[in-house]
């Protein structure tokens, strides 16, 4: 039998592949995010920098609410895809 931990990183795969298939490439999704960005802000904006913000926003609304399942999944998922972006 699985652990809750090892249960609940099954489902953030299964949320990562319906993302996915949904948003297409996370990559792809992050340099088109990125280039919009460093228009907006008037600065070179990376993909990783695109995933740490996004990672920094899901922290700060899980220190509002530790209990919020779908931020801890978001998280764990941005972690996955800083891995992907910078590899």
């Amino acid at each position: 039998m699985s652990s809750p931990s090892e249960m609940f990183l099954k489902h953030v795969a299964n949320v990562i592949a319906e993302r996915s298939a949904l948003y297409g490439d996370a990559n792809t999704s992050m340099v088109a995010i990125a280039t919009r960005w460093s228009v907006t802000l008037g600065r070179e904006i990376a993909p990783a920098q695109v995933v740490l913000c996004l990672l920094d926003l899901k922290l700060a609304r899980l220190a509002h609410d530790p209990t919020h399942e779908d931020s801890a999944i978001d998280v764990c998922g941005y972690i996955a895809l800083l891995r992907e972006v910078t590899s």
